[in-house]
């Protein structure tokens, strides 16, 4: 590749929200409202980092009357960089792998959920198995608000509504990307970007 394209490349991915598109993108085509309504920003900001992302060639756009579809360019991705690809199609499922039965994960949900969760809501432990871990955690960022930034000081003291341990927890809602954290500002990702627990073994 050219120096300037491999420079539009990357500068296409400096930016949180737009590696957030790129992740949702790789499920399948969405018009710029749906985006926007998925990662919690206005339309307008989806257009602004579209065109970035489209003049470094990782997306596609198709018109179908007034309305904008994107989708990816699977092919520069795969050819351009190992490593964003794993990034961005991390949350796609290999094809042949089934979903696992609705019935049996409510079931798991809510026996974790019943022996870590006292009945006023308070957290007894912090799970040390990964599965229960995240069902923890999803049950928890599940009551935080879409779109919405909080100050490092906000999430304490809304972990500190189910556990002492905030500092522990906080880092878990970051590392399994139930939310991004910017300049000590943390918003949820999109619900896609989360850890999903059903996926792993019992």
């Amino acid at each position: 590749m050219q120096l300037d394209k491999v420079v539009s490349y990357h500068k296409a991915l400096a930016d949180p929200t737009r590696i957030k598109m790129l992740i949702l993108l790789a499920e399948g085509e969405l018009n710029g409202q749906v985006l926007a309504e998925k990662i919690g920003v206005t339309p307008a900001t989806i257009t602004h980092h579209a065109a970035k992302l489209r003049e470094a060639s990782l997306i596609k756009e198709r018109r179908d009357k007034n309305t904008i579809y994107f989708s990816l360019n699977h092919y520069f991705i795969k050819n351009s960089a190992t490593a964003t690809e794993n990034l961005i199609y991390q949350r796609v499922r290999p094809d042949g792998v089934p979903e696992r039965l609705e019935e049996e994960d409510q079931r798991t949900k809510d026996a974790v959920l019943n022996n870590f969760f006292t009945s006023d809501g308070k957290l007894k432990s912090i799970p040390a198995q990964l599965k229960k871990k995240l069902i923890v955690l999803t049950h928890m960022v599940s009551r935080l608000e879409k779109g919405r930034k909080y100050t490092e000081k906000e999430i304490n003291e809304f972990i500190q509504g189910y556990h002492e341990d905030f500092a522990t927890l906080r880092r878990e809602f970051v590392m399994h990307h139930f939310m991004f954290r910017d300049n000590g500002v943390y918003e949820l990702n999109p619900q896609e970007m989360w850890a999903r627990w059903g996926d792993l073994s019992s």
